[in-house]
């Protein structure tokens, strides 16, 4: 397949339970503990803009898109980290 100028193909990063997050749309990753973070989740949840990717476990860490949406996501916001610098997803053998 041939890219055409311009166009890229778009890294994405696994952000949990097979959920994956087009990596230049991230603009923050934050740990949720925080009265901010959570004042937060409660508004893009009023404005339809929340995506819950935690499959019913514990939110141990939000992703801000460059959109306004906000993710929940199960894993730590180190471990999504980690997978942005590296470039992709999960380990082989690795347990979310």
């Amino acid at each position: 397949m041939q890219i055409k100028k311009g166009f890229y193909t778009p890294v994405l990063v696994n952000v949990g339970f097979g959920n994956v997050v087009a990596s230049a749309k991230v603009v923050a990753i934050a740990t949720p503990g925080s009265s901010p973070m959570k004042r937060l989740r409660e508004e893009t949840r009023e404005m339809g803009k929340l995506i819950d990717a935690t499959s019913g476990r514990r939110t141990r860490s939000i992703i801000i898109t460059d959109s306004g949406h906000v993710i929940l996501s199960a894993l730590q916001a180190e471990t999504i980290t980690q997978r942005f610098t590296e470039g992709g997803g999960t380990e082989e053998g690795e347990e979310e």
